[in-house]
């Protein structure tokens, strides 16, 4: 028979395992105690205990990445879906005056823009601070209206945008546009320069066949002209046998 200590022990020590479940119950989500009481149902109940059911997790995160819209239409906000719901207060909670740019890749002419926090707010960031993310400028500072054509869920958009950038920064944002100017005015001059030099050889060409036309023109007159001569001899000849038979 056990004693009355350890049936005390095993009493309290079943209890404080209940209590531990049990808080560790009370702090999850509704989804996570669902996956929870699955993974545990499968565990003492299914033909395999070590086998472990993975179910797809979707976050807040994955659905605000999924669901955002750089600018939403009617038919977003009349969408009435809990994820919808949860996207449109994300994006009220944005500050869409100006951007933030990231220009890490602004040689590709990949340049990304969003909308700016309350945190950048209060900072000044993108407004008294480079709207570059990894720039900190505060000196030169300019405002511009930028054309962001981008794509989104499969349809290609556009939208005018309010920029504040530094000098060295809006380099990088009109890099590809200049970069593409400059090979143009390259290709233009190389055009330009082959016709030039083949309008040279046909001039060339045409002088050499005047003077050929011409030197065979001259050819030809003095040929006749010694003919003419030698003829006139002959007719004078005859003429003077004929006086002087």
């Amino acid at each position: 028979m056990a004693s009355f200590s350890s049936l005390k022990s095993a009493i309290f020590e079943r209890e404080e395992k209940k209590q531990q479940y049990q808080a560790q119950i009370r702090g999850l989500n509704a989804y996570d105690r669902h996956k929870k009481f699955l993974n545990d149902y499968v565990t003492f109940y299914g033909k395999e205990k070590s086998q472990h059911v993975k179910l797809p997790v979707k976050t807040d995160q994955d659905t605000l990445r999924e669901g955002y819209r750089f600018i939403r239409s009617e038919e977003d906000d009349q969408n009435p879906s809990w994820e919808q719901r949860l996207v449109k207060r994300y994006y009220d909670k944005l500050f869409k005056e100006y951007c933030i740019a990231d220009m890490s890749q602004y040689k590709s002419g990949k340049i990304g823009l969003r909308w700016r926090t309350e945190k950048e707010v209060i900072s000044g960031k993108g407004q008294f601070i480079c709207g570059n993310k990894h720039c900190n400028e505060k000196d030169g500072l300019a405002s511009y209206e930028v054309n962001f054509s981008y794509s989104e869920a499969g349809e290609n958009k556009q939208a005018l945008v309010k920029l504040v950038t530094c000098e060295r920064c809006v380099e990088k944002l009109n890099y590809k546009k200049r970069k593409e100017k400059e090979l143009l005015e390259k290709k233009q001059k190389k055009e330009y320069k082959r016709k030039r030099e083949e309008a040279k050889s046909n001039n060339d060409t045409d002088e050499e066949y005047e003077g050929s036309k011409e030197r065979r023109k001259g050819k030809r007159a003095s040929v006749s002209r010694v003919n003419h001569e030698r003829e006139d001899d002959e007719n004078f000849d005859e003429f003077l046998e004929g006086m002087f038979p």
